[in-house]
């Protein structure tokens, strides 16, 4: 009986799931395209086929939406910066995290755009993460290149500026991918541009560093 009854609930734990999904892949695409101010929840609502009050019944607020969206970000990077630790060689966890973080630009340019956006209108959602998780993580990582320097393995350097490098290097790609794409006459970036953008930061990036 145990069994039967664990089988519907499992089902519905799935269905909240992709519901959810659903409703920040659309609520992403659409404040990336429109804004804030321009998205409605009734027409996220309409994007993933559920009655409005689904969506609200999910998220409560649009500012709730567009904070989960923020928050979802977020995550993966910090994640990415969570896998860069003191005993990797920075030619191994440099790379990695490079490759990462550009081809999450190509992959997923939206989510970066809507970051880069609050920021320019003066964190308004986003100063409570930066604040708290983010620079949280942010001061682990700068920790980490630290204990890099300590083994000589990376030359002396402010530690916080190579992050802030990192990620501008990085998400130019999705903050500029279309500015990329016309100046050098194609409808987007390929393939190709994109390893050959990997590797030249990474071989840039590794011998400022004085990686060996």
């Amino acid at each position: 009986m145990a069994k039967e009854s664990e089988q519907p609930r499992r089902k519905l734990t799935e269905i909240r799931e992709d519901n959810l999904q659903q409703i920040l892949d659309a609520a992403e695409d659409m404040f990336a395209e429109q804004g804030f101010r321009g998205t409605t929840v009734a027409s996220i609502a309409e994007a993933v086929g559920l009655p409005k009050a689904n969506v609200l019944y999910y998220f409560k607020t649009k500012e709730g939406l567009y904070k989960a969206v923020i928050n979802r970000l977020l995550t993966i990077w910090m994640e990415n910066m969570n896998e860069m630790t003191a005993d990797m060689h920075p030619k191994d966890a440099l790379r990695s995290y490079i490759s990462t973080k550009v081809n999450q630009a190509r992959e997923n340019p939206n989510a970066s755009r809507i970051f880069a956006a609050d920021i320019l209108h003066g964190a308004h959602f986003l100063r409570a993460p930066l604040e708290a998780e983010l620079k949280d993580q942010f001061d682990r990582t700068c920790d980490v290149f630290r204990s890099w320097m300590d083994k000589k393995w990376i030359d002396q350097a402010n530690p916080e500026h190579l992050m802030f490098m990192l990620w501008s290097t990085t998400q130019a790609y999705a903050d500029h991918g279309l500015q990329m794409g016309i100046l050098m006459k194609k409808e987007c970036l390929d393939d190709e541009d994109y390893a050959q953008g990997i590797e030249l930061l990474t071989q840039i990036i590794l011998k400022g560093c004085g990686v060996e």
